[in-house]
């Protein structure tokens, strides 16, 4: 385990150290003790792909979501947090020039916190239909609009924003102090209750224009891509996460648990949520492993296999969550419970960067151009 997490080993037992058996306990407050998130932001583990020479840990993806997983097997919120800082850091790496890379990039690695604005009430699964406008004004920029659901969102203290500017579009840092800045969070989300999911409104928010990531003026499918690439990567790490925990709760009680005189892993269909169970974390995990490989090879087949890795992963894990519950039946019904909040989150997880039509819609032109350049 530790040649697979790399630069990240050291930091595993430490990290099951300090979400100990907090997780249900966070997860029936909504609320993620801002202490451990500064802690592991200074510690680079939430985001572990930053390069050394910027502050970061250098970790592959590969690494990173190994340690991802097993972050989603304590904690999702958790996890949610450890996406959002990594989509934030990885559009700075991309974007940004290399005065803001060494600006925000160490900020984020010593402490500080992010989120990614993206969606509006507006413009979900359609971000072409995004109206944040980022205008131009002198040496300034200035920022209207709205965005929902933002996940970190009341604990961040930079917010990556897109938006359009001027003909094309651009992602912006904008301080979460800044007058015209209102963080609303969301009342009562079904799944990653903790992860500070809130709605954003940007209200004549004045900025320098070094604030803009690269000067702007980049394609939307161009941001995009960027930041949901990482983050469906992340999404599907932590899908896997979620996928263990059920597997080791469920067996655990189908090994101590006795029904008719026997335990009920030897009942036929118990064994056979424990198999399913089994098969869908094999199966996530091997197909996150070869989007991974495909992001560290710098590999042409990386969005789709992102796509494929999120799909699989999100599904598999839902499905897993019901038969988790299945198992463990009243044992496993209680809000906060392990299975019970996987019950929520994966839902959740199905809905996010790309819901499961999305990604289909995706899945389908990557199997028309195969099968068309097989011809």
């Amino acid at each position: 385990m530790s040649e697979s997490l790399g630069p990240l080993a050291e930091h595993r037992a430490k990290l099951g150290t300090l979400v100990g058996d907090n997780a249900e306990r966070w997860d029936l407050t909504g609320e993620l003790p801002i202490e451990l998130l500064r802690t592991l932001g200074s510690a680079g583990v939430l985001c572990a792909q930053v390069p050394a020479d910027h502050g970061g840990l250098g970790a592959s993806s590969s690494q990173n979501g190994e340690f991802t997983a097993y972050a989603g097997s304590l904690c999702s919120s958790l996890r949610s947090i450890m996406t959002s800082q990594g989509m934030a850091t990885w559009t700075v790496q991309r974007l940004g020039d290399r005065d803001q890379r060494r600006a925000y990039l160490e900020a984020l690695t010593t402490g500080q916190l992010a989120a990614v604005g993206f969606s509006e009430p507006e413009a979900g699964s359609d971000l072409s239909a995004i109206g944040t406008e980022i205008r131009p004004d002198g040496d300034s920029v200035v920022l209207e609009g709205q965005k929902k659901w933002v996940t970190g969102a009341r604990y961040a203290d930079l917010l990556v924003i897109f938006g359009r500017h001027r003909e094309e579009a651009a992602a912006v840092v904008v301080p979460a102090d800044t007058p015209g800045v209102l963080i609303q969070p969301v009342e009562a989300p079904l799944g990653c209750r903790a992860a500070g999911h809130a709605n954003i409104h940007l209200d004549a928010v004045r900025l320098p224009a070094t604030a803009v990531l690269g000067g702007g003026g980049q394609s939307l499918s161009l941001l995009f891509t960027t930041a949901l690439t990482y983050g469906r990567m992340s999404v599907a790490w932590g899908c896997v996460g979620i996928l263990r925990a059920c597997l080791a709760a469920a067996t655990d009680h189908a090994r101590g648990r006795e029904q008719s005189g026997k335990p009920l892993a030897q009942h036929q269909l118990i064994a056979r949520h424990l198999a399913d169970l089994f098969a869908a974390e094999q199966t996530s995990t091997r197909i996150c492993e070869h989007g991974s490989r495909c992001w560290d090879d710098g590999s042409p087949d990386l969005f789709a296999a992102a796509v494929l890795a999120k799909h699989v992963s999100a599904g598999n894990a839902a499905r897993a969550a019901t038969s988790a519950v299945q198992v463990l039946a009243s044992a496993g019904a209680v809000d906060g419970h392990v299975v019970a909040r996987a019950y929520r989150d994966a839902k959740l997880m199905e809905i996010i960067e790309g819901s499961n039509e999305i990604c289909q819609l995706i899945l389908a032109q990557q199997a028309l151009a195969v099968s068309h350049g097989g011809a």
